[in-house]
């Protein structure tokens, strides 16, 4: 969605804003596929000074299953949006993430929107914080309590239980 900043392009002060829902139900993250509700998008592009500021909020709700237990997982996901639009990149070496040139007088909201929501993706989708996976061995849920495996010491640290043994 190209969103028109004409009218506040030569007028500091002046606000252009939107409200917008977008697709990204079949962009991968690690394998998965968690966004598949939209991604609701609501903000406003303000000129301060020449300088056009891009201010806004995401919002969706992520679907799959842990990375660490396999339970699935449902939680909220919010992202505060901030980009800098410029008519012309000075310097494209030095690119900033945050920065987005305009196409004439208009702002590719699709792409700035999908970067805002990659760059803040976790790279891990976790049913919790502290989730402490499956054993290797057996594939017990180790968040209900601690398997019936006898963990082997690595043979590399034999010589220190010798040690404590003693």
């Amino acid at each position: 969605m190209l969103l028109g900043l004409s009218k506040i392009i030569g007028c500091p002060g002046s606000v252009v804003h939107f409200e917008t829902d977008l697709d990204l139900s079949q962009m991968e993250f690690g394998g998965n596929t968690p966004l598949t509700e939209p991604v609701h998008a609501v903000g406003q592009v303000r000129n301060t000074a020449g300088v056009l500021v891009m201010t806004g909020e995401l919002t969706t709700r992520l679907h799959g299953d842990c990375d660490r237990c396999a339970k699935p997982v449902e939680r909220d996901f919010a992202v505060p949006l901030e980009a800098v639009l410029v008519t012309k990149s000075e310097d494209e070496d030095h690119d900033d993430t945050w920065t987005f040139e305009l196409d004439g007088d208009k702002a590719d909201l699709d792409e700035i929107l999908t970067t805002a929501v990659v760059l803040n993706m976790d790279s891990k989708l976790l049913c919790d914080e502290d989730c402490k996976g499956l054993c290797s061995k057996c594939g017990a849920d180790l968040n209900e309590g601690p398997c019936s495996c006898k963990h082997e010491l690595d043979p590399r640290l034999a010589v220190l239980q010798k040690l404590l043994n003693k």
